[in-house]
């Protein structure tokens, strides 16, 4: 088992080692699992975090206008643990709501708070994506519905992005996790860009994948503008922050159980 860190960031007392990349489970979360990766994921994060660290020295580039944006930094967690009881939409056949989409109006850990700024649910997955392969995995795979949320910090210093895409199965969100990996170049899920929000995606952004079951979980995160962060720890404290919008699928999650249990 390999975990992947942040070589820049500082090291821990006593022991001489960076921080996790994926940091250990805060309190008061029930996550998945922890966050270790394996055999071709961990080497894709290695890459990703070697080309991180020379970002954070000599800086990225701004993405013209008119090309389809990417994260700076993406990591993809495969692991899937806790949610087996609905790796498959048969156990959780009901669609996401409009309700459920934008539940989570207010987020908050540690020194950041988050507002809700805008939120859209659409059963057009292609629409919601560029790039040809990822929008042929999503319809060979069974996308029907994904979530966009755009969320403000109360500071007004980060953006963050939130989406849920709904597939048939822990089997489809895999590849879409696979097809996100930015070197494939097989496409991204399109930043909501809301009124009165700066423009999301065209600086420095770290983005996080999961697997919850049949649904696939990603933060997209950024210093407001696309700032350089100091660390890129900043931004992965940022996305736990804003993975907590998540946890509607938990109360997805419990229902399947206790169905499962008085069959």
């Amino acid at each position: 088992m390999i975990e992947a860190r942040d070589s820049g960031s500082a090291q821990a007392p006593g022991k001489g080692r960076g921080r996790d990349f994926w940091p250990t489970d805060k309190p008061g979360r029930k996550l998945p699992g922890p966050k270790p990766l394996y055999g071709a994921a961990a080497a894709l994060v290695a890459v990703v975090v070697a080309v991180v660290a020379v970002l954070m020295f000599t800086g990225g580039d701004e993405a013209p206008a008119d090309k389809p944006l990417v994260p700076t930094a993406f990591t993809p967690d495969f692991n899937g643990e806790g949610f087996q009881q609905i790796a498959d939409r048969s156990a959780d056949s009901r669609e996401i709501t409009e309700g459920e989409a934008s539940s989570a109006k207010d987020l908050q850990s540690g020194k950041f708070s988050f507002k809700l700024a805008g939120s859209e649910l659409t059963k057009d997955c292609k629409a919601a994506v560029w790039g040809g392969r990822l929008q042929g995995d999503l319809d060979k795979f069974g996308c029907t519905q994904i979530v966009r949320s755009a969320y403000v910090s109360g500071d007004k210093k980060h953006v963050g992005q939130f989406f849920v895409i709904n597939m048939k199965s822990a089997d489809g969100v895999n590849q879409i996790l696979r097809d996100l990996q930015t070197e494939t170049g097989a496409g991204w899920v399109k930043p909501l860009n809301v009124k009165d929000v700066p423009a999301f995606g065209s600086g420095f952004s770290a983005a996080y994948a999961k697997t919850y079951g049949h649904y696939a979980v990603i933060t997209w995160v950024e210093r407001a503008g696309g700032e350089q962060p100091a660390s890129l720890n900043e931004l992965i404290d940022v996305s736990l922050v804003i993975e907590g919008a998540a946890d509607f699928l938990y109360g997805r999650l419990d229902l399947a159980a206790d169905t499962g249990a008085r069959q």
